[in-house]
């Protein structure tokens, strides 16, 4: 996927003039923070689970090491060839090889965001096979040459009737003259030609929620079913995962997937929550001939002990973007990778540097909602906070930013300077807009006037208000 983070400014501009998307973010609301109200609600115990969550991740991360070798161990016990790849280029070649092992041509592949994260799609292409894309959302988006815009909804920046353009451009052999006004024959058409690559696919593809240190399994969490079909009709299923996705147990994962899709979609459970431990053996009615795992790191071991590695508690369940208000205004695509709202504006400068995802991490109104929501307690505004401070040290910030802040420390280290100053420029200010009571322009604040209004101050400032009831009381 193409890097287009350090635009990021100019993507939000674009984003807020396409009527059509501002259309489509609309339906956020009802897909996703309603139901997971609902969801929530139903849920006693919610917080106490979360509770728990962060404190299996977090014991994990702490040991992962030990973790990643248990998992290794069992899952090479149960007939998995398990592959160690450092960086994306690795889990790629890896994968190639495979393929290549096999003579694959066709490959079928279940949602994944580490493959996004690879450019997986993109290598196979130019290596000459053919990925495919079995999840609805993943299969829309790929047949539009576009990338994700959601993490769990790829493609939720989209309209039902472009889609049906799409479908009629793409699927050229079908009739014209088929219904494609309704979801349900959409979904039927999606659903006929995805059947044939099922079956001629040579190689499946998938992700992984979780990976259990304790069974070595894998397990993925779909609603479509396509994630099954992927991973039992080849001869061969590759699972590519990164490494903070080992969990100790299968009572750990229990405990975390009564939080994910309520967190996610709003449902108690997803409708195919699928466990796979190794390869088809004798007597199995079907399944794989050959099961690989590529454990990717790509800089996730470089977050440890880190203030990003609460980070790496994340189960992408999507809940902080879905109630994130920059987000809404602004769609994925703005994001510039693969890892759009709140947790890309942390992930993405850790995996692809501060200098180009700078304005990731400034593109939050603090308001703190994501922290709120997030079933795994991800502290997601102090980490966006620390990405400020790295890119402030290293000049990476625009200068009028710099100066500004250096402005404002210098009289913040001066309390009674401070004092007088904002009390000076109090009065004047609310003198000079006592008549209208607001500035339609003003220097040194144009990026706040060029897009609103800056209210009068009125009466006295917040120190002084506070000086005052302290005296008071």
């Amino acid at each position: 996927m193409h890097l287009t983070s350090p635009e990021f400014k100019s993507n939000a501009h674009h984003a807020l003039d396409d009527g059509q998307l501002q259309r489509a973010l609309g339906n956020v609301r009802a897909g996703f923070i309603d139901k997971r109200i609902k969801a929530v609600d139903g849920l006693p115990e919610f917080e106490a689970l979360r509770e728990q969550a962060r404190a299996i991740k977090n014991h994990t991360l702490a040991h992962l090491d030990l973790y990643l070798e248990a998992y290794e161990k069992r899952a090479t016990e149960n007939g998995a060839k398990v592959h160690f790849a450092e960086t994306a280029a690795d889990a790629r070649s890896i994968i190639l090889d495979i393929c290549r092992s096999v003579g694959a041509r066709t490959v079928t592949k279940g949602k994944s965001m580490i493959a996004e994260e690879i450019g997986l799609n993109e290598h196979l292409e130019s290596a000459g096979l053919v990925p495919v894309e079995t999840d609805l959302g993943e299969y829309i988006i790929q047949i539009r040459n576009e990338g994700p815009s959601h993490i769990i909804a790829p493609a939720v920046h989209l309209n039902k009737d472009q889609i049906e353009a799409d479908f009629r451009r793409v699927h050229t052999g079908l009739p014209k003259d088929r219904d494609l006004t309704e979801h349900a024959t959409l979904l039927a058409e999606a659903r006929a030609v995805l059947r044939e690559k099922f079956l001629a696919a040579d190689v499946g593809i998938t992700g992984a929620n979780f990976l259990v240190a304790e069974t070595g399994t894998s397990v993925i969490v779909t609603n479509e079913g396509n994630g099954d079909l992927t991973q039992i009709l080849p001869k061969v299923h590759i699972v590519v995962a990164s490494i903070e996705k080992v969990t100790p147990t299968l009572e750990d994962v229990s405990q975390i997937l009564r939080l994910l899709a309520r967190s996610a979609t709003g449902q108690e459970m997803s409708v195919y929550t699928t466990f796979s431990t190794g390869p088809r053996r004798p007597g199995d009615p079907d399944g794989p001939e050959e099961y690989h795992v590529v454990l990717l790191d790509n800089g996730r071991s470089a977050m440890l002990g880190t203030e990003f590695q609460d980070m790496l508690r994340c189960i992408r369940c999507g809940a902080c973007m879905n109630h994130c208000p920059i987000y809404h205004s602004v769609g994925g695509h703005a994001y510039g990778w693969v890892y759009p709202g709140p947790m890309g504006a942390v992930l993405t400068p850790t995996l692809v540097g501060v200098d180009k995802a700078g304005h990731l991490p400034n593109a939050s109104t603090f308001c703190g909602r994501c922290e709120s929501v997030c079933p795994m307690k991800i502290p997601l505004p102090k980490m966006m906070r620390h990405w400020r401070e790295r890119e402030f040290e290293r000049h990476l910030s625009p200068a009028t930013v710099r100066w500004g802040l250096s402005v404002w420390s210098y009289f913040a280290r001066r309390p009674k300077l401070y004092q007088f100053a904002t009390r000076i420029a109090m009065g004047g200010l609310g003198l000079v807009g006592r008549s209208k009571g607001r500035f339609r322009t003003l220097p040194l604040a144009g990026g706040w006037t060029k897009y609103r209004d800056l209210p009068a101050p009125e009466g006295k400032t917040f120190q002084q208000q506070w000086a005052e009831r302290r005296k008071a009381a």
